[in-house]
């Protein structure tokens, strides 16, 4: 990953740098790392991940608003 600072502009940089982190999902991978999760405690979290997932989009296509193509 890589951030460019213009001039002395490093406020910006780091605003710049912490979104594509966070897009990215680094700061997730982190918190989730921080201590121990039993494999069974993940699988878990993941399916309720997975559900919420679903229904998200589920809403959203129920909205109409379900593509993201931006156009």
């Amino acid at each position: 990953m890589e951030i460019k600072v213009d001039g002395k502009d490093i406020e910006k940089a780091i605003r710049v740098l912490k979104r594509k982190i966070q897009r990215d999902g680094i700061f997730r991978e982190l918190k989730n790392r921080r201590f121990y999760e039993k494999p069974s405690i993940k699988k878990k979290r993941k399916r309720i991940e997975a559900q919420k997932r679903r229904q998200k989009t589920l809403r959203m296509s129920r909205q109409g608003g379900g593509s993201r193509s931006g156009t």
